[in-house]
């Protein structure tokens, strides 16, 4: 069986990563999908279990000294992560994951899973990128100056990730992560296996 892909998304905040991982897993049902832990506090019709699952500062401290985590990061004064055993389960089994995460996260990720393919999110223009976090209504002035000169400096390591895409249309980010998807599904590397037992059968050599 071939294991499965993990997919990394990573973007600054507003870029609306949340929203197309959604319509991504509502698109591609099968898709496996991790939901982060956190120690900060639940949005308004956020729920446990859902959008994240929320920790205490003392639970989250418990499985990082346990190495439950593939990554976990200290961002904007809390404290996130990913559970590791739902994760390399579903690999295990042949099922593609996607993870949403910071790019402090998925750089962690990318020593544990260097096969990952890693995708950074944008917004079409900074101001746009201001008017998403602005229009979420959390933020103050200070935090969303401190948000986007966060996407300034991200910005400077973009070569580090696998692929861009600008999310302005969700329909048409939906589908260039599906491509994305399918080509690297495609690649002789991740087939290789499969491929070397092609070849020994048509040698007539057994495996």
């Amino acid at each position: 069986m071939t294991e499965g892909l993990l997919l990394v998304i990573s973007g600054p905040s507003g870029v609306g990563k949340g929203t197309l991982c959604k319509a991504l897993r509502q698109a591609l049902p099968e898709l496996g999908y991790s939901i982060s832990a956190t120690t900060r506090p639940p949005r308004p019709g956020e729920q446990n279990g859902v959008e994240y699952l929320f920790l205490s500062r003392e639970d989250f401290a418990a499985k990082i000294e346990k190495d439950e985590f593939l990554e976990w990061a200290l961002v904007y004064g809390n404290y996130y992560g990913t559970p590791r055993a739902p994760v390399e389960r579903d690999l295990r089994r042949g099922k593609d994951v996607i993870l949403e995460i910071d790019m402090q996260g998925a750089r962690q990720i990318k020593e544990r899973f260097p096969e990952g393919v890693f995708v950074y999110l944008l917004t079409p223009s900074l101001e746009e990128q201001r008017r998403r976090i602005e229009k979420r209504g959390t933020e103050n002035t200070a935090s969303i100056l401190d948000r986007l000169g966060k996407v300034q400096e991200e910005l400077k390591h973009i070569n580090w990730y696998d692929y861009v895409i600008v999310n302005d249309k969700i329909a048409a980010g939906v589908d260039k992560l599906k491509s994305i998807i399918t080509a690297e599904k495609s690649r002789v590397t991740r087939n290789r296996k499969w491929l070397d037992k092609l070849v020994k059968a048509s040698k007539g050599e057994k495996n």
